[in-house]
């Protein structure tokens, strides 16, 4: 299991192109979930244009980028959705969206179902309401079981369901996999980061070290659940799991905001990890020559980790969940299977952490089903 090594330290260096583009269609969303990675809730009023965002699809088509990863907020939410989404199959790449699955009823399911090239994942936070409500909000637990059934009745095919792990839900790995064989869909896990709101939960909710080494033994029993490289950092518990097992910010991946910032990767929505923005060079250039990705792409400094014999391994973790609980790059991994990282911000509780910007919050919660607008 694992990547070759040869490959990993050419994806390391970066690439032409990344392997993954994350582009967040808009910060607006109807649901206040605690963890929500880029606070989002209310619009922008300058995010990209309909015309601004197929110009983007054209150069990203042009770049061989072959799919990209839509998110929000809510991305169902723009008015001009479908007319992106057709637009970017229509220029052969491909899409995979995530959506909160309450503005898929059983029209949007047909309609979806008959697009090419396009792969849904439908977030819950828990195997039941219960669970899933805590984080997400009242009601949404049901929203997206029903978005699930209306897909399954439009024959979509295997969809995914997301699930972001914390310690209320890790103890659910099972029914979470039964309830993916339900709908013949894909169970993806990712891992909780300390990003947007999630700083304000990240302690109370990231999973115990047991807990993830718990984790650890499940996905290597489950090979088919998908992961998109979220737990590299527990490799260093023994075997490596599936994936490139390294930080690809800025080598391999990267995020485009809903205003065109573009970002190293979607866990480090600041400024100090902002690369450049499309209206002003087009997202090519910023890929190719921005001083923060060149950086990003020289060999990594292992820090504190340089004495431990599980570098190769976990590569140090994840850049985002240091940064934002307080950590420099070079420390361990907040949550360092071997306890390093709970070391190093015991050392740091004084410290002031970096604030997430920008903050789209609302004001108020949103209930789902209320008539006010949502944008």
């Amino acid at each position: 299991m694992g990547a070759d090594t040869t490959l990993r330290d050419r994806f390391e260096h970066g690439l032409a192109a990344p392997i993954c583009l994350t582009w967040e269609l808009t910060y607006a969303c109807n649901l206040a979930c605690t963890h929500c990675l880029s606070s989002s809730g209310r619009r922008d009023p300058l995010e990209l244009s309909t015309n601004e965002a197929k110009a983007l699809i054209d150069e990203i088509a042009a770049m061989q980028i072959f799919y990209i990863n839509i998110g929000g907020g809510e991305p169902m939410i723009r008015r001009d959705f479908f007319e992106l989404v057709e637009h970017a199959v229509n220029q052969k790449v491909g899409v995979k969206f995530s959506t909160n699955g309450t503005r898929i009823d059983a029209a949007a399911a047909r309609r979806l179902a008959a697009i090419d090239y396009l792969d849904i994942q439908i977030s819950i936070d828990g195997a039941d309401a219960e669970t899933s409500d805590r984080i997400r909000g009242a009601g949404s637990y049901a929203q997206a079981r029903r978005a699930m059934d209306h897909l399954k009745d439009a024959n979509f095919g295997e969809f995914k369901i997301s699930v972001v792990m914390t310690r209320d839900n890790i103890e659910q790995l099972d029914e979470f996999q039964a309830l993916a064989a339900h709908y013949g869909a894909q169970l993806r896990l990712t891992r909780l980061r300390p990003s947007g709101r999630g700083v304000e939960v990240w302690e109370s909710l990231h999973p115990t070290r047991e807990q993830n080494r718990r984790l650890y033994e499940w996905l290597l029993e489950h090979p088919q659940v998908l992961t998109g490289d979220s737990f590299f950092h527990l490799s260093a518990l023994g075997d490596p799991l599936d994936g490139l097992n390294l930080c690809g910010a800025g080598r391999v991946v990267c995020l485009i905001d809903p205003i065109g910032e573009v970002y190293a990767c979607p866990f480090v929505i600041h400024d100090e990890f902002k690369a450049g923005n499309v209206r002003e060079s087009g997202f090519g250039r910023v890929w190719r020559e921005s001083p923060l990705f060149k950086s990003l792409r020289e060999p990594g400094n292992p820090g504190a980790c340089v004495s431990c014999g599980s570098y190769d391994a976990c590569r140090g973790g994840c850049m985002a969940a240091k940064f934002f609980t307080g950590l420099e790059l070079s420390d361990p991994d907040p949550e360092c299977v071997f306890g390093h990282g709970e070391t190093a911000l015991d050392a740091r509780r004084m410290v002031l952490r970096p604030t997430p910007s920008p903050d789209h919050s609302k004001s108020v919660a949103v209930r789902l089903g209320s008539r006010k607008s949502l944008v």
